[in-house]
C-alpha cells in the first residue's frame, strides 16, 4: 500500500508540472501573469474534479515550498540597491504589517458579524504581500531596478513578519497579550531569526569557498536554505526571515573571497529552474485549496477584508513611505509613479494561503476565516495581478532616468 501512495505521489508531481508548463506556455500567449494563471488552473481543476481534491497541508506550503522560493529571491537581489531602500523596505515589512493587522480588526467588525480578534488574527495572516506576478512583470517591460528591489524585498521580509504577527494573534486569543508584550515579542523574533540567518550564511559561504567543485556548493546552498528555516522553526523563530538572511548573504559575497564563477552561474541556473517548479508548485495547490462553497460563505468578509487591506496598503505607502520619503534628498526620495506601482503591487498569496490552513482547528469562525482568507487571495490576484502591467505603464516609472 505504501509503495502505491508513493508511485501517486510522483504521478501527481509529474502531472502537477506538466500542467504548470502547460499554463505557462498559454500564460505568455495570452498576456496574463502566470501565477495568476496557474491559480485559476487549480482551481479550475479543483472544481472538476469534484470529490476528488488534493489535501493541501500548511506544511507542504510553508516547509516543503516556500523555503526554495524566498532562498531563491533574495540570493538574486542586488544587496547595494537594497541597502538604499532598507529604510523604505523595514516600514513595509515592519509597521507595515501591523498597521494592516489594525485597520482590518477596526473595519471589519463594523459590517460583519465577526469579532475584532477574529479580524485582527484575519488582519495578520493577510498582511503579508506575494508579488510575484508583478516582480516577474518588471523583469519583462524593464522597470527599474530599485523599484523591482523595493517590491521584491517587502515581500520577502514580511513574509517572515506576516508569520510572526499571525503566531502573536493565535496566541492572544488563548490567553491575552498586551500592546508592549506583543511588540516585543514581535521585535525580539525577528532580531533572533535574523540572527539564525546570518550565522549560518556566513558559516555556509565558508564551506562553499572552501569546497571549490560547484556541484558540491549547490548542494551546500540547499541544505543552507532548508536547514536554516527547520533550525529556526525548531527554535520557534521565523524560518522565512532566518532563510531570507542566508539567502542575502550568499548571493552577495563579493570581492577577493567571492564564489567562483562556475559556482555563480550554476548556482543561478539551478535555483531559477528550482524557483520555476515551486512557484508553479505553490499557486497551483492555492487553486486546489480554494473552495467556491467557503468563498460564497464568506463573501461579506472577503468584501470588507479587500477594502481594509487596500485603504491600509494606502496609509502605509503614501502616508508613511510618501511622506517619510519627501524628507529625503532628491536623488533617494521615491516619485509618485513608484508609489502608484507599490500601492498596487499588494497582492497577497501562498504565505497568507497557508496561514489560513494552519489557523487551529477549536478557533471560533475557523471555516469563515479560511473562506474569507482565500477570497481575498484570489481578488487581489484577478484584479491587481492582471492590471498590473496597465499600473506600471501608466504611472510613468519606464520614463523616469536611472539613478546612480
Amino acid at each position: 500500500m505504501e509503495e502505491v501512495t508513493a508511485l501517486l505521489t510522483v504521478e501527481l508531481f509529474i502531472v502537477l508540472v506538466l500542467v504548470a508548463t502547460v499554463v505557462a506556455l498559454i500564460a505568455r500567449r495570452v498576456a496574463l501573469p502566470y501565477s495568476v494563471a496557474l491559480v485559476l488552473a487549480g482551481l479550475g481543476i479543483a472544481v472538476f474534479a469534484g470529490g476528488e481534491r488534493v489535501e493541501v497541508t500548511p506544511e507542504l506550503i510553508l516547509a516543503v515550498l516556500i523555503p526554495g522560493l524566498v532562498f531563491q529571491a533574495a540570493y538574486k537581489i542586488d544587496a547595494t540597491e537594497l541597502r538604499r531602500t532598507f529604510g523604505v523596505v523595514a516600514v513595509l515589512a515592519a509597521p507595515g504589517v501591523l498597521i494592516t493587522a489594525v485597520v482590518v480588526a477596526l473595519v471589519v467588525p463594523l459590517v460583519t458579524d465577526l469579532g475584532t480578534a477574529e479580524a485582527f488574527v484575519l488582519g495578520a495572516i493577510v498582511s503579508a504581500t506575494d508579488p510575484v506576478a508583478v516582480v516577474s512583470l518588471f523583469r519583462r517591460v524593464g522597470a527599474p531596478n530599485r523599484l523591482a528591489t523595493l517590491v521584491d524585498a517587502e515581500s520577502l521580509l514580511n513574509d517572515g513578519t506576516g508569520v510572526v504577527l499571525f503566531s502573536i494573534a493565535i496566541a492572544a486569543l488563548a490567553s491575552p497579550v498586551s500592546l508592549a508584550d506583543g511588540v516585543v515579542s514581535f521585535a525580539v523574533t525577528i532580531a533572533a531569526s535574523a540572527i539564525i540567518g546570518l550565522v549560518a550564511g556566513i558559516a555556509a559561504f565558508r564551506v562553499m569557498h572552501a569546497t571549490d567543485d560547484p556541484q558540491l556548493e549547490v548542494a551546500i546552498s540547499v541544505v543552507a536554505a532548508y536547514g536554516t528555516y527547520l533550525i529556526a522553526d525548531r527554535l520557534h523563530e521565523s524560518g522565512i526571515i532566518a532563510t531570507v538572511v542566508v539567502g542575502l548573504v550568499l548571493g552577495n559575497n563579493h570581492g577577493t573571497r567571492s564564489l567562483s564563477e562556475r559556482t555563480r552561474l550554476a548556482l543561478d541556473t539551478v535555483w531559477e529552474f528550482a524557483a520555476f517548479l515551486l512557484t508553479a508548485l505553490v499557486f497551483l495547490l492555492v487553486g486546489f485549496a480554494i473552495s467556491p462553497e467557503l468563498l460564497l460563505r464568506a463573501l461579506p468578509v472577503i468584501v470588507a477584508g479587500y477594502l481594509a487591506i487596500t485603504v491600509a496598503r494606502a496609509l502605509v505607502v503614501y502616508g508613511i513611505v510618501g511622506g517619510g520619503s519627501r524628507l529625503l534628498p532628491g536623488p533617494r526620495r521615491l516619485s509618485t509613479g513608484y508609489l502608484h506601482v507599490m500601492f498596487w503591487a499588494g497582492l497577497r498569496g501562498a504565505i497568507a494561503v497557508a496561514l489560513a490552513l494552519a489557523l487551529p482547528p477549536t478557533i471560533h469562525d475557523r471555516d469563515l476565516l479560511t473562506g474569507a482568507v482565500f477570497g481575498i487571495v484570489l481578488v487581489t490576484l484577478l484584479v491587481q495581478g492582471t492590471t498590473a502591467g496597465l499600473v506600471v505603464r501608466r504611472s510613468g516609472v519606464l520614463e523616469e532616468p536611472v539613478r546612480p
